[in-house]
């Protein structure tokens, strides 16, 4: 997925970040809602992370404004307001989730990966292509009952796929779920990590589509 992390304390910032990249996701990471509306502007974004208590405003009003403009991008707020009327505003602002600080950050991984989940439109993690048996939450893949080592950034290719059936998906919107902003990104990275999992798990498992981008396939 491809990550927009709003979160004014440095040192958390930094281990969320760090976390979230060790996970194989791309991230951006802001520390003012300005420079996070600017992000959103320019970019898309399969989630964001959002802390209500930022140096120019507050994140309910941000993700208010978020809602108004219609975008149903998913929003997890972090934050250290533990009141049950804190939530209750946070959820009916109109985030997935709501997390206290200071929280488990494996335990965010998983949030993070269900919330993911209902947005592709299917909230159980195990998925059946073929002869494949792809286990969302726990990153494996079986090929005809045999485990299938993936690189992580296969994994996030691959995911990518699988969370978006039938959709195509272009070579700049693959490029986005695995560089943030800045990022070196090589002219054939795409192409040669979708030729790797074609070795790995069926050459039918991404078909092309001509001068458009790639979609998940068969797995055959």
């Amino acid at each position: 997925m491809r990550i927009l992390l709003i979160e004014d304390d440095t040192i958390l910032g930094a281990a969320i970040r760090d976390h979230i990249a060790a996970d194989n996701h791309s991230v951006d990471w802001v520390t003012r809602l300005d420079a996070a509306g600017d992000h959103l502007d320019s970019a898309v974004y399969d989630l964001v992370l959002l802390d209500l208590m930022l140096p120019d405003g507050r994140g309910i009003a941000f993700l208010r404004a978020l809602r108004r403009r219609g975008s149903v991008t998913p929003v997890v707020i972090l934050t250290a307001l533990d009141q049950i009327s804190d939530r209750i505003a946070g959820l009916n602002a109109g985030a997935d989730d709501y997390m206290t600080k200071p929280f488990d950050l494996s335990e965010l991984s998983a949030r993070l990966s269900a919330v993911a989940r209902r947005y592709s439109g299917n909230p159980n993690p195990l998925v059946a292509i073929g002869n494949l048996e792809i286990d969302l939450a726990a990153r494996t893949v079986l090929r005809d009952g045999r485990p299938v080592d993936l690189t992580g950034r296969e994994w996030a290719l691959f995911e990518a796929f699988v969370q978006h059936p039938g959709q195509v998906l272009s070579k700049g919107q693959l490029e986005e779920r695995l560089y943030a902003f800045g990022a070196q990104v090589e002219s054939n990275t795409i192409e040669v990590h979708v030729s790797r999992l074609r070795k790995k798990l069926g050459h039918a498992v991404v078909e092309t589509v001509r001068g458009i981008g790639y979609r998940l396939g068969s797995g055959r």
